[in-house]
Order: C-alpha cells, then sequence, then structure tokens
C-alpha cells in the first residue's frame, strides 16, 4: 500500500476524532486540490497493510477518544482493496469508517470490483465528487464544494442504495 501521510487526529475529516490515511495515488487530479502531492502514483512511502494497522493503532495523547478512521487521498478507491482490509480493522476495534473519493457512489458502484464493494460495503460515511473549485464552500461539513455529498452509508444500505445524506453533528 502507498500512502502519502496518516494524521493521527483530526476534527475536520469526519465525524468525530479520527485518524487519517492520505493514500497516495490519483487518477482524478482535480484542479485546486489541497491535497495535489497525493496525486502522484509512484509519491509517498510504500508500507503493507499491516505496518498501516499498526500505525493507526499507535498509542499516543487523545488516542482514546478516537472515534473512527478516515481514507483521504490522493484517490482511496485506487488502493480499495488494502483500504478494506484496514477498515475491516477498525469496525473491529469499534471505530466507523470516512471515505473521501472524487468519484460518485453511483460510478463506484457501476463497477464490477469486489475490492470497491467491499470498500464501500464497510464505509459508514462517504464523502463523494471531485473538488470544483468554482463550487467551493468552506462552510461546508468535511467537504470542500457544494457539489460533494456526505452519504451516510448505513441508511443508504437500508434503503436499498437510495443514497441518503448525512446531516448529524
Amino acid at each position: 500500500m502507498r500512502i502519502a501521510g496518516i494524521t493521527y487526529e483530526s476534527l475536520a475529516d469526519g465525524p468525530g476524532i479520527r485518524v487519517v490515511i492520505f493514500v497516495q495515488g490519483c487518477d482524478l487530479g482535480c484542479p485546486e486540490c489541497h491535497n495535489p502531492d497525493s496525486h502522484s502514483k509512484t509519491g509517498g512511502r510504500e508500507h503493507t497493510v499491516r505496518e498501516v494497522i499498526r500505525m493507526i493503532r499507535k498509542p499516543g495523547p487523545g488516542r482514546k477518544m478516537v472515534k473512527g478512521v478516515t481514507f483521504s487521498g490522493g484517490e482511496p478507491f485506487l488502493q480499495a482493496g488494502d483500504c478494506a482490509q484496514i477498515a475491516f480493522e477498525a469496525k473491529r476495534i469499534g471505530w466507523d469508517v470516512t471515505t473521501f473519493t472524487g468519484h460518485t457512489y453511483e460510478e463506484l458502484m457501476a463497477r464490477e470490483d469486489a475490492d470497491i464493494r467491499a470498500l464501500l460495503d464497510l464505509t459508514d460515511y462517504l464523502i463523494d465528487g471531485p473538488y470544483i473549485h468554482e463550487e467551493r464552500d468552506i462552510g461546508l461539513k468535511f467537504r470542500g464544494s457544494t457539489n460533494q455529498r456526505l452519504i451516510d452509508m448505513n441508511a443508504t444500505r437500508k434503503q436499498n442504495g437510495k443514497i441518503k445524506l448525512y446531516y448529524g453533528n
């Protein structure tokens, strides 16, 4: 797995205090992206999934207050299998999972890819859609532009795939 970095305590990348894994590599390259260093598929550092799991479980001040893990990017669905393994481990320790993607939920669901489906199945909150600088809104919760959606994946699954947006705290 190739990652650009890890942030151990974030309030800006999903509900509650979160560990954020910034995956390396993006197939979209949105203009004005806030993580352009994560676009190259050869940048960042290579780690095994097991190493990343050890890193996110590393003890530290405030770590007992962590509520979940977030996959950001780069584009997490380019490494969906590895992210799904980490998401599975996060669920085992009682964390929720937030995943950012520049693709839409509908685009991802249309793909016949077991790894993508596995990551979607383990995701509690999906922030989807490309960042569009002309639609930038710094007042949005966890998103950068108004076209992006914050999808409650658990509610969406209960509604047989009918998208339900998240409006919680």
